[in-house]
Parts: C-alpha cells; sequence; structure tokens
C-alpha cells in the first residue's frame, strides 16, 4: 500500500514539473472575488429545479470529488465553510483547458467562474466558464469514504484530519466560541484581561511539576508557569480589583485522556469576595455558554444525559467521602497520620505507594469511590487544608478551607479559594511546602518571597476560580479525549 501512495505521490510530482515546463504557475498569489460556499448556497436556494441565473460567481476550494462523464464533469469544491458543485463542460471552456482540468487530482485547490444553477435533483451548482489551479496537491487525501480513522494519525496530522472530517473542525468552532463568549460575559462584569509571565525564576499556584529551561543571557534556569495564581494575586494587592487570564499553563506530568502538558486555564480574582461568590460566577457562566451555543441546558456526555439547569448541587468533601465509603474522615480520622490513612486505603482496597503523602492517599480514596459518581453538576465544598496550601481556612475551623471544586460527567472542571490573604500564614504553609519539596515532593510548591511581600503590602478579601477550558469544550462537544479538542496534541516523536 506504501509503495501504490509513493507511486501516486510521484505522478503528481511529475505533473507539477509539467505545469513548470509549460510556464504555468501551479502556485498563483491569489484570486480576487471568492464567495464563500455558504453565501452561494443560502442566495439561490429558491431556484427551481434546472433553472439557472445570468449572474456570475466566483469560488475557489479544495477539490474532493470529481465524476468524468465524456465531454462533462462535475466536482465537489470545498472551502472553509462547506462545498459547491461545480459543473464543468469542454465546449464551455474548450478542449486544452478542459484537458488540464482532467489532469487536475483531489486536493488541488480550484477556482472558478461561472452562473449560477440547481440541477435537476436540487443541488445547486456553477456552471464553469473560467478555471484556475490555484494550488498543486503533492500528496494523497484519505479515501472519501473511509475517512481518516488512525486516531494517532488524526492527531499528528490535523490538517488532514480537519480537511476529512467536518465533525472536527466544528469542536473548534465551537471551541472558539466558547472563548469568546467566556471574554464577554467576563468583560460585561467590569473584570480587565491581563498576561502574566510564562517564564517564571519561582513556581508556584499549583500543585504540579514543571518544564525546567535555562536564560543564557540571565545565566539562570527559569519554569514554564505551572499556573498563573500568583501573578494575578499580585495585581489584587496593586489594586485591580477583577482580573482574568485566558492562557496557556504546562506541567510536566503524564498524558491521558484528561491531561496535555500543554493546556489552557482560565483563572479569575476578584476583591471583597469569597468562594461562594466565585460559584455563582462559575454556574453562570457555563450555563450561559451552554445556552447561547445550543440554546439548552441539556447535553449528553459519554452516554449520559447531563442537567445544567441551576442551582446546583453543594456536598461536602468529607460528606461524600462517607457518603461512598462508610467512613466518617471529618470526625475520627487523623488525616494527617499517614498510618492511619493507609489502613483505611488497604481496608477500601486502594493501592497507594509507600512513599504516597497521607493526603496524596486521601485524594485517591475520593477519586476511587467518589468521582466515578458524580455525573451531574454539583460543587464540592470545603477540603482539609493538607490539600489546599492558598485557601483560607474555615472560621469555625481552621483545618478546613474555604475551597470547592466543579464535578461533570465524572471529572473536575474548575476550582476555586476564598484566597489566603494573611502573610504569616502563607508563609508557614509555603515553609512547610517546601520541606516536602526537599523530601522528594517534586509537585511541592516553592517559598516565593517576593509574593508573600505582596501579602505583605495588604490584599484585600478575594475569591479565585480556575477553569480548565480543554475540558470544558470537552464536556460541551460530547469529546472522550482533550486530544479531540486540542488542535496539536503533544505526541512522541513518529
Amino acid at each position: 500500500m506504501t509503495e501504490d501512495v509513493n507511486l501516486l505521490i510521484l505522478q503528481r510530482k511529475d505533473k507539477l514539473k509539467e505545469l513548470y515546463d509549460k510556464g504555468i504557475n501551479p502556485f498563483p498569489h491569489k484570486f480576487k472575488g471568492k464567495c464563500k460556499s455558504v453565501d452561494i448556497n443560502e442566495e439561490f436556494k429558491s431556484l427551481n429545479n434546472g433553472e439557472e441565473v445570468d449572474k456570475k460567481v466566483s469560488f475557489a476550494g479544495r477539490m474532493i470529488s470529481r465524476r468524468v462523464m465524456g465531454k462533462v464533469s462535475f466536482s465537489h469544491l470545498k472551502d472553509g465553510w462547506g462545498k459547491v458543485q461545480i459543473y464543468v463542460g469542454k465546449n464551455d471552456i474548450g478542449e486544452e483547458n478542459y484537458l488540464f482540468y482532467k489532469k487536475m487530482d483531489i486536493g488541488d485547490f480550484v477556482g472558478v467562474e461561472g452562473k449560477v444553477f440547481k440541477t435537476r435533483t436540487g443541488e445547486i451548482s456553477i456552471h464553469v466558464e473560467k478555471m484556475i489551479l490555484l494550488s498543486k496537491s503533492l500528496r494523497i487525501l484519505p479515501e472519501k469514504w473511509h475517512g481518516l480513522k488512525d486516531t494517532e494519525i488524526r492527531y499528528r496530522q490535523r490538517y488532514v484530519d480537519l480537511i476529512m472530517n467536518d465533525k472536527v473542525k466544528e469542536i473548534f468552532i465551537i471551541r472558539s466560541r466558547i472563548i469568546k463568549i467566556i471574554r464577554q460575559f467576563l468583560d460585561k462584569k467590569e473584570f480587565l484581561e491581563v498576561e502574566t509571565p510564562m517564564m517564571q525564576s519561582i513556581v508556584g499556584g499549583a500543585a504540579a511539576q514543571p518544564f525546567i529551561t535555562h536564560h543564557n543571557a540571565l545565566s539562570m534556569d527559569l519554569f514554564l508557569r505551572v499556573a498563573p495564581e500568583l501573578y494575578l494575586k499580585r495585581l489584587i494587592v496593586g489594586g485591580i480589583e477583577r482580573v482574568y487570564e485566558l492562557n496557556k499553563n504546562f506541567r510536566n506530568e503524564g498524558i491521558s485522556t484528561r491531561h496535555n502538558p500543554e493546556f489552557t486555564m482560565l483563572e479569575i480574582y476578584q476583591s471583597y469576595s469569597d468562594y461562594n461568590e466565585m460559584m455563582e460566577i462559575c454556574e453562570e457562566m457555563i450555563v450561559g455558554i451552554s445556552k447561547e451555543i445550543f440554546g439548552k441546558l441539556e447535553i449528553e456526555y459519554k452516554g449520559n444525559k447531563i442537567d445544567l439547569t441551576p442551582p446546583w448541587k453543594r456536598k461536602g468533601f468529607f460528606e461524600l467521602l462517607q457518603e461512598n465509603t462508610g467512613i466518617d474522615f471529618s470526625e475520627k480520622t487523623d488525616i494527617a497520620d499517614k498510618s492511619q490513612i493507609m489502613q483505611i486505603a488497604d481496608k477500601l482496597k486502594v493501592k497507594y505507594d509507600t512513599n504516597t503523602k497521607s493526603h496524596k492517599i486521601l485524594d485517591h480514596i475520593f477519586d476511587t469511590f467518589v468521582v466515578p459518581k458524580l455525573v451531574q453538576p454539583v460543587f464540592i465544598t470545603d477540603y482539609p487544608k493538607c490539600l489546599s496550601p492558598l485557601a483560607k481556612s474555615k472560621e469555625n475551623n481552621p483545618e478546613i478551607v474555604e475551597r470547592f471544586e466543579l464535578f461533570i460527567g465524572n471529572f473536575e472542571l474548575a476550582n476555586a479559594y476564598s484566597e489566603l490573604n494573611d502573610p504569616v500564614e502563607q508563609r508557614k504553609r509555603m515553609t512547610e511546602q517546601m520541606k516536602a519539596k526537599q523530601k522528594g515532593d517534586q509537585e511541592a510548591q516553592m517559598l516565593d518571597e517576593d509574593y508573600i511581600r505582596a501579602l505583605e503590602y495588604g490584599m484585600p478579601p478575594c475569591g479565585g476560580l480556575g477553569i480548565g477550558i480543554d475540558r470544558l469544550v470537552m464536556l460541551l462537544t460530547g469529546s472522550n479525549s482533550i486530544r479531540e479538542v486540542i488542535l496539536f496534541p503533544q505526541m512522541k516523536k513518529e
């Protein structure tokens, strides 16, 4: 099969040489007056079958099909909005041009001019009077009836995937619309969009292993950011009371259906608010996106019908653990005592590494027993402090923090805090994180002295919210893998 493909490529290269030998430019600079396929199909949809109009149109696109029937032929040209059929007749464009057309290949870009008509079977078409080759395709497109099925090739060669699979293109159109709606939503609420450093001298804002790079001129190592959080909160200190960033984060971790080392996050911070107001913003935003794009609040994800109608449920972290394991972690268990947590994990048959920290074993128990049941929207609230070093403790319980995670469709979609603004307590927690890092925890956060200094100038009460954009797009488009919603996901070398 590979030999056959290579032979066809060589034949196309021979055609390219033949064009050059004849003085024909197979890659002209532009094509004037191009109409969009969607406009042509809309403007002339009222034509009767067999009717032709005097109005001429210019259209260009990639040739995706061709039927040659002696002196006449039909082809479909595809542009960014759809496709239009063209009718090419030997008597209309001349014998030489018709022979030239017959030597074109599927995948070539072609420009045409002609009158519009509707065929007897009701398809809007262009009766071609002029034709020009706009770009010669040297590679063979997948066979149209089978398309591009190999997922690895689809991700590596997204350009071919987009040519062959209209549903793939629709996902990325929806993704773009989601991001546009988010910006409009936050702009109306007077949030200021900013950009903070992608390369940071101290990594912070999330428990994750960073990528490391080196700056030659400064002779220092830098980290690709795992989160913009600490910089955005510096802006809250500086008096920008409502701020957000919609940009890339980088985490040097495994690749899965829900993880890509480079991903898009939305982070929002609002002065004089807490995690309750972040819940309201999160719910209102996602509900609004679903209404605007789909006109409804019921979506389907992995065979489950999900109802986004507000208000969404609110459940406590320990409450859900007890419901699903029968164990009251909040009252009868010292979650800082690793031996107790290990005994519980053993009883529940949850596997763990003996070097794993107690709070991470607890998190794994939650992921095993609770997360698979979180299909409908639910805010999980009030996490243990050991899982949230940047969140403010509850007034009535210093070991529990004001934090929520939003789960829909069995995965985490958003994370939010009442932000810790006590510099003394923040230093204490960051110091504990540094001790963990020194003991080998590569995901533990660093002690950021400048961030502590910023807090010492005073930061008002603040609510913060992070939403995974890729996961949100997965949910709203019914995509099973994060690679389906990232145009160029990270892959191993070929």
